[in-house]
């Protein structure tokens, strides 16, 4: 029988944080070892991650237990899409090896995927925390009074998007429908050059079935530890090209065009221009690149917010 939950963990060079999360799956998975799958994906790791998974896997004899060490490091999107692709359960949970997780937040998938099979999408409730301070930045993503199942996935993701960009981008707090989230993953193979094609993911499965929010935080985004956030170019391409880019291809999934063109405009008066002030005094050449096509983007979108198309007339129009 198909079992209900993947739960995917890629990682790279970071064997501390992956042993974590095998103490936290140990505890977790109680119970629930004829449900799941577990598939970790190591990028290639030159530290002792493989030596830590090896240490755990005995704990896992009675359930699905797949360790794959990639060749070489195949970059971290390519790194989640193999966790995607080779997900074999109902549901898939793709979780970040650095973020906290609560022990039955297992069990709440789980119940709420066997409760409600029409779910395509499960946006768990989640605290943000700056790790190189401790602060939490806010309590709860999502302010709601009690569980969310809705059936207008596509007018959930809108909201959620532009209420806070990282609602729909967190890895971790999104569960998919596996079949869904590979024909999302599909549809558009070179997104995996885009670092945000998680939001389109997300996007995708939010039209494709009904979407669960839960009340309670089950997860914490571990903000300010990740590579890219210690990467002034890397940063700077996210925020002026990839997330752009994403704009555009929520528009052709299906979403309005004056929501997706006025989530562009948004960005250019609301984005944190100290990110490309700063990498312009350090990659002139660089940040010059990567903001022109920028510009040109956001100017053809305010040009089509002002002047919307007109109807096409011919000589037949009334005929």
């Amino acid at each position: 029988m198909k079992k209900l939950l993947t739960i995917a963990i890629p990682t790279y060079n970071r064997s501390n944080y992956v042993e974590e999360k095998l103490v936290w799956l140990s505890e977790a998975l109680k119970g629930f070892e004829s449900d799941c799958e577990i598939i970790i994906t190591d990028n290639c790791s030159t530290d002792n991650t493989q030596e830590i998974v090896e240490k755990y896997q005995d704990k896992f004899n009675n359930m699905q237990f797949i360790y794959k060490r990639q060749e070489k490091n195949l970059g971290v999107m390519f790194n989640i899409a193999y966790c995607l692709d080779n997900a074999t359960s109902e549901y898939v949970w793709v979780i970040g090896d650095d973020d906290p997780i609560r022990v039955d937040a297992i069990a709440y998938i789980i119940e709420n995927i066997t409760k409600h099979p029409e779910i395509s999408l499960i946006f768990l409730n989640f605290s943000c925390r700056h790790i190189p301070t401790g602060e939490i930045l806010y309590e709860h993503c999502y302010n709601i009074e009690q569980d969310e199942l809705r059936q207008d996935g596509k007018a959930i993701f809108e909201h959620n998007f532009k209420t806070n960009n990282s609602s729909v981008g967190f890895m971790t707090a999104q569960v998919y429908r596996t079949t869904v989230a590979k024909a999302a993953l599909h549809s558009w193979d070179s997104g995996l050059a885009n670092k945000e094609t998680q939001v389109y993911w997300t996007a995708y499965c939010a039209m494709q079935g009904s979407v669960l929010t839960s009340k309670e935080n089950y997860v914490e985004n571990a903000f300010g530890v990740s590579h890219w956030m210690r990467d002034p170019k890397l940063l700077l391409t996210m925020q002026y090209t990839d997330l752009p880019g994403i704009y555009i291809k929520l528009m052709e999934l299906g979403y309005p065009s004056n929501y997706c063109l006025g989530l562009l405009i948004r960005h250019f008066f609301k984005n944190n221009w100290r990110v490309f002030f700063g990498a312009l005094r350090r990659y002139p050449k660089f940040a010059i690149a990567v903001i022109i096509p920028y510009l040109k983007l956001v100017a053809s979108a305010a040009w089509r917010m002002v002047l919307p198309p007109q109807p096409v007339t011919t000589k037949f129009s009334n005929n």
